[in-house]
């Protein structure tokens, strides 16, 4: 069987608001997963308990009326009681399920609801506007955001606007991330001058500790050995006959990828059934190399297979990169790119 040979520096996909909102939903990886499908370490009581704190907080969504202002403390107006929560974050390294927890919640209750990313929140905003995206988020029982870190001071203000907004329209909200509210932004910026965002921030949120091995404590699985000119070729016509394949060379995707909004890097990759990459190089500029991780992860969530030659994704960012404010999202990539590349070659691949 022959393979359909694409190439996704030729696509620049058009999605329209619609379409942005229609795939707020879990990825194909948590597309069933239930509270009762989840597995809680017996060694580890929190995650247990972070399955009960969940089922409660589910049997809450679609009851708390619109109005009072959680954020009014803040930016104004009304006030709630200070015991009351608009919203769960759940607090855990990597691999502890998290996202198996958050995507569960999303499937027990009513929608409209949304469950994504933070960047692909952000993004959304970009996207749509911010009044378009409140408009449209406004109407939504509830809003899961995945990966929730604050990068920079623009993100601090846009996300306590965003949640301001969606809280008083009565919308829940629940979150997870492997930094506690309070120390959102640390690292990254001087988050010191924006303590009042981020405490606001915080103080919405219960917060669930979800304790467990963590994969940094671990270290990176080991990356498969980048392949030849003509071993690509070969383990591209074993693996891969007769499905659709995106190839193209490292340095022209990267390039090609600052010319497509993030928020379209799902339809950028539809239909794609594993991606061949020539002359991997260590990326050197930060945006870009932010830009490629919101690419790792659309591959990720649709379990697309990589086979690449060039240099092991283990050196796809830099040393200082790798040390930096960003490292969380670079450790992730590079957990996640390895997965998929073993997947790409060996067909062995795991989730984080």
């Amino acid at each position: 069987m022959s393979i359909q040979i694409e190439h996704l520096t030729d696509r620049r996909p058009n999605v329209s608001a619609d379409e942005l909102l229609a795939a707020f939903r879990p990825s194909e990886r948590f597309g069933e997963v239930s509270f009762d499908t989840y597995r809680p370490d017996p060694q580890q009581p929190s995650q247990a308990e972070a399955v009960q704190k969940l089922r409660a907080f589910a049997g809450t969504v679609g009851r708390a009326g619109p109005g009072g202002g959680f954020f009014a403390k803040l930016f104004g107006g009304g006030s709630r009681p200070a015991e009351v929560r608009t919203g769960i974050y759940l607090d855990g390294g990597f691999g502890v399920g998290k996202t198996h927890l958050l995507a569960s919640l999303w499937h027990a209750v009513p929608g409209p609801k949304a469950f994504g990313t933070f960047v692909e929140y952000t993004n959304l905003v970009g996207a749509l506007t911010f009044r378009k995206a409140v408009d449209a988020l406004s109407t939504y029982q509830l809003v899961c955001i995945d990966e929730f870190e604050l990068d920079d001071p623009g993100d601090t203000v846009l996300m306590s606007r965003l949640m301001r907004e969606l809280a008083d329209a009565g919308v829940r909200i629940a979150a997870t991330s492997n930094t506690l509210p309070g120390s959102l932004g640390d690292g990254r910026f001087a988050a010191q001058d924006f303590q009042r965002e981020i405490q606001v921030l915080a103080d919405q949120f219960e917060v669930v500790r979800i304790d467990g091995e963590d994969f940094r404590h671990r270290g990176l699985p080991q990356s498969p050995a980048p392949l030849s000119g003509d071993e690509l070729e070969r383990a591209v016509e074993e693996r891969f006959a007769g499905r659709v394949v995106a190839a193209d060379a490292f340095a022209e995707l990267i390039d090609h990828l600052s010319g497509v909004h993030p928020s379209r890097y799902r339809k950028l990759i539809e239909g794609i059934d594993a991606v061949v990459w020539q002359d991997v190089r260590t990326i050197e500029q930060q945006a870009v190399a932010l830009r490629f991780v919101v690419l790792a992860d659309r591959l990720y969530d649709k379990n697309v297979p990589i086979i690449a030659s060039g240099k092991p994704f283990d050196e796809v960012f830099t040393a200082e990169m790798m040390a930096g404010g960003y490292q969380k999202k670079y450790y992730r990539a590079v957990s996640r790119l390895t997965a998929l590349a073993r997947e790409g070659i060996l067909g062995d691949v795991s989730t984080v």
